[in-house]
């Protein structure tokens, strides 16, 4: 059976803690120059119906770290669920490439290309979640937390709307123990069948769930305070009400900042809106991560990489290498 990287929920905490320590020694190595090729000669195929700077370019740019090949592919140069069904373009792609990570609008998209697929998908971001971005920001946290504190004891804020990424976000920490709130006006708060979701991951993990419309009070035990943009593709007609629901009260500022505990960091997936879900002097403030997250991406996808197409390719043997390489340049020998 293929494994896919599709959602947090497909996998248990110990499993997500198993994939964040590839990361770090994945992230060890290349700082000191030494990204192991694990996956030379391996090709990822990079589906986007959308632009993007953090997921391109590090998906890209790990499986080159990693001796790899991605390829960069949108609508308009293959055919993706027009001309040609899903599953038939799923199939395809299939044999030709070792991985296929997949950036849709709609997340029905990326579940059909996973059930036709016979290669691992990676969910690079859809409507609903953004899996690859929560873990990156769960291994950041690890990084930045507080002296002395295990990562269920850590405090996460999400001041803003109820985006993909406060979904994933929300479940990848209960998954893991963690305390999660949730700071938004009541219409645009975390829907029901999120915090279920939610809710049954911390009736096993010990982790903790808060949603309110008090920001000040969310804050108040924040280890990290993470925002996001406040509106999403297709609800641009919507901004000027949602401009008017947010702000001043939930915009992450020095005022807001100052509510929380001085060791508070702030986190934002990218890319902001300056001057908007969050000030510029918080963005670049001595409090302010988002940077180290950003970066984080690319040692985040290699850790996904290895841990779903290392298990999978084959791995010869010099004899034999030599043994084929040997046959070919003799039959080329024998035509010339």
């Amino acid at each position: 059976m293929v494994q896919h990287f599709i959602a947090t929920q497909d996998f248990s905490k110990e499993k997500l803690l198993e994939i964040i320590e590839l990361v770090r020694l994945l992230k060890v190595a290349d700082k000191e120059g030494a990204c192991p090729k694990l996956l030379q000669g391996a090709s990822l195929g990079m589906l986007f119906e959308e632009p993007s700077t953090r997921t391109r370019i590090s998906f890209e740019v790990a499986m080159t770290k990693l001796g790899g090949h991605a390829l960069y592919l949108k609508p308009g140069e293959i055919h993706l669920g027009a001309r040609e069904s899903l599953s038939d373009t799923a199939r395809v792609i299939s044999r030709m490439v070792d991985v296929i990570e997949a950036r849709t609008l709609k997340h029905e998209t990326v579940v059909a290309l996973a059930k036709d697929a016979t290669v691992p998908v990676i969910n690079g971001l859809t409507d609903y979640n953004h899996p690859t971005q929560v873990l990156c920001d769960v291994f950041t946290m690890m990084e930045h937390a507080p002296k002395g504190k295990k990562l269920e004891d850590l405090h996460v804020t999400f001041v803003g709307d109820a985006t993909n990424v406060c979904s994933s976000l929300m479940w990848i920490c209960t998954r893991m123990g963690m305390h999660f709130t949730h700071a938004a006006p009541k219409a645009y708060q975390a829907p029901e069948d999120w915090q279920a979701i939610a809710r049954k991951n911390c009736e096993t993990s010990g982790g903790t769930l808060t949603v309110t419309d008090d920001p000040a009070a969310a804050v108040a035990k924040a280890d990290f305070i993470y925002t996001d943009l406040w509106w999403w593709v297709g609800q641009e007609d919507e901004i000027p009400d949602r401009r008017a629901a947010f702000m001043p009260a939930y915009q992450v500022n020095s005022a807001l900042l100052a509510k929380a505990p001085p060791s508070a960091k702030v986190m934002h997936c990218l890319p902001a809106s300056r001057g908007v879900e969050a000030t510029d002097e918080v963005l670049d403030g001595p409090q302010s991560i988002i940077f180290d997250q950003a970066e984080n991406r690319l040692h985040t996808e290699k850790g996904i990489l290895v841990w779903l197409v290392y298990p999978r390719l084959k791995h010869p043997s010099p004899e034999l290498v030599a043994h084929h390489k040997g046959e070919i340049e003799a039959f080329l020998a024998s035509g010339s």
